[in-house]
This record gives C-alpha cells, structure tokens and sequence, in this order.
C-alpha cells in the first residue's frame, strides 16, 4: 500500500476480500475491495472522504505521525545509547533515527 497524502494503512485479507484501516489517526477510517488495484483506490477514496468529512465539520483531520516521539528506558541503556552515539561522533538523535532506520526498512 502506498502513501497518499500522508496516510498509510494496514491490509488484511478475510473470506477472499481485502479489508483495510488507516493507521496513526484517532479516528476509525476503513475500507474494502476485491484486487489489489481496487484497494488502492478504495484507500485513497477513503482518504479523500475522510478529509472531506473533517472540513465540513470544520474540525482538524489526524495527521499520521509528527516525527517526534519520547522513549522511556534505563539509566544505564541511556548510557549506552549515548556512548555508542558519541563514538560514531553523532548525536543520540541522529544514531538513533539510523538505527530506526535500518531496522524497519520494508
């Protein structure tokens, strides 16, 4: 499944139909088609709608992700984590977002 407009989505597949959610928002926005090709199109109609349905509401459509999140951990991981950032002489920041990088490439 491809973006659209900052939108991503899980798939599943039940009884031979393809069943879909946009993921990362507060609201529930799902969708359904019989190909692969269908889907995509049913997603981005569902997109569609969904910002549709915001603005005439005139309430503020979910936006997938920020880019920014907290992590809690150990004093001595955060350590760590520090250390391994400052030898590779880059900031715990960027050593993280490498890691996080490389670890969920699809």
């Amino acid at each position: 499944m491809k973006e659209y407009k900052g939108y991503t989505a899980t798939i599943e597949v039940a009884d031979d139909v393809l069943h879909g959610e946009i993921i990362g928002i507060r609201d529930v926005v799902t969708f359904e088609a019989d190909s692969i090709p269908e889907l995509q199109r049913a997603f981005e109609d569902s997109v569609d709608d969904y910002l549709e349905f915001c603005a005439s509401e005139g309430v503020k459509p979910g936006k997938s992700f920020s880019g920014q999140f907290i992590i809690r951990t150990t004093p001595d991981l955060h350590r760590r984590v520090h250390s391994a950032a400052a030898t590779a002489g880059e900031s715990v920041n960027a050593w993280v977002a490498q890691i996080l990088e490389r670890e969920t490439v699809k």
